[in-house]
């Protein structure tokens, strides 16, 4: 993990929804800090901050720094809530991390050397049935995202979780219940005009 990201935020009493409001009216955005030993705690932060840090990907599998009330607490940011029309956070779940116990998070999968795949070469097209997947580790090791090499990949062949090269100490949890939880991610597939060509080829072979 190379970013840092700090969230500065204050407590505030939020309860009921004119509070929350009221908040959005000031060009804050209410949020809630939970987990660990210590209790939840209502927050406000300030809206323009938060659009810079969320135009990151890697903010959204990372270990924060939410600095609350001048008090630095690590979390990751666990939910968030979109105005349906417009720009703008409407709330935020903030989980703490204890550094010393694994944790479970969403990374991105980042699926590299599609142009030049086998599979593409000879005509088929690249889909993706995920594009990121849950893993366990110790929160210095959570991943930005993981990448998914597809240059090797043939026409009609199928990738799977289990394809993945993980980093050291990272689990993808899904995989211990078995090969029927070992979902595809990816797959090269013959579009049209690769199945006729291919049903040309066959045809001249014959006729030869």
């Amino acid at each position: 993990m190379s970013n840092v990201f700090e969230f500065v935020a204050e407590t505030r009493d939020m309860s009921g929804k004119n509070a929350a409001k009221a908040a959005r009216r000031e060009g804050k955005v209410p949020a809630v800090i939970y987990g660990g030993e210590s209790a939840p705690e209502m927050l406000v932060l300030e809206h323009n901050e938060i659009l810079k840090h969320l135009d990151h990907e890697a903010v959204y599998s990372h270990i924060l720094d939410v600095k609350v009330d001048g008090k630095t607490q690590k979390a990751l940011l666990k939910d968030i809530q979109r105005h349906p029309a417009k720009p703008q956070v409407l709330h935020m779940d903030f989980m703490r991390v204890d550094e010393s116990h694994q944790v479970k998070m969403h990374v991105p999968l980042h699926f590299i050397n599609e142009e030049t795949c086998v599979g593409v070469k000879t005509g088929g097209v690249v889909t993706h049935a995920m594009v990121d997947v849950e893993v366990s580790c110790m929160p210095s090791a959570l991943p930005e995202y993981l990448e998914v090499d597809l240059a090797d990949v043939e026409l009609g062949a199928v990738v799977h979780m289990s394809d993945i090269k993980l980093p050291a100490g990272v689990e993808i949890p899904e995989l211990a219940h078995g090969e029927d939880h070992d979902h595809p991610i990816a797959q090269v597939v013959k579009t049209r005009g690769a199945g006729e060509e291919a049903e040309a080829a066959e045809e001249e072979g014959a006729a030869e």
